[in-house]
């Protein structure tokens, strides 16, 4: 379900870009994300930072689009939202001393510190290289290119999440604390 609810923006983007145009389809992903964060608040009553800073950005990113008519806003929107992420998720690690993605997701899983530093150098990784695609996308190919990436580009995070719940599985306990092999 909470997939269907991360991937009802995009979605609806693409969607609207193939009926119509990228102005259109921005207008749209604005007002569609707005949806998906009052859905997320209504059935968590919170928001987590990732919800509210993408909900900025594409308010932002989108109104720019709109305003300016110029695309390349809405293009980059991604490449900013990915780069900020592995930037604060570094600077906390490496500059604050804090595990960022330890305080978010420590209460619904108990890993060893050193796992979770691991775990947030992987997604810094993920994050720098999910920046890297949109940016090469945006600025090398045509929109209509693009608009397709980012439909088809949800094979990245999917794999990525197979990812790391192989690679946390071994770290995680049974319901007896004992870690499973």
């Amino acid at each position: 379900m909470r997939f269907l609810i991360d991937f009802f923006p995009i979605g609806l983007f693409v969607a609207a870009y193939k009926l119509h145009d990228i102005y259109t389809a921005t207008a749209v992903l604005m007002l569609a994300t707005l949806v998906q964060t009052g859905i997320i608040y209504a059935i968590d009553r919170k928001l987590q930072t990732l919800h509210k800073v993408t909900l900025v950005l594409v308010i932002v990113f989108g109104a720019l689009t709109l305003f300016l008519q110029d695309e390349r806003f809405i293009k980059w929107k991604p490449t900013v939202l990915y780069a900020s992420m592995a930037i604060v998720l570094g600077a906390a690690l490496w500059i604050w001393k804090k595990n960022f993605l330890q305080l978010l997701l420590g209460s619904q899983l108990t890993l060893p510190d050193g796992v979770w530093a691991r775990l947030t150098v992987i997604w810094i990784g993920y994050f720098l290289f999910m920046a890297a695609i949109n940016a090469y996308v945006a600025a090398y190919f045509s929109t209509e290119f693009w608009v397709n990436f980012k439909l088809w580009g949800y094979a990245f995070p999917l794999v990525f999440i197979v990812g790391q719940g192989l690679y946390i599985s071994r770290y995680l306990k049974d319901e007896d604390g004992v870690e499973k092999s």
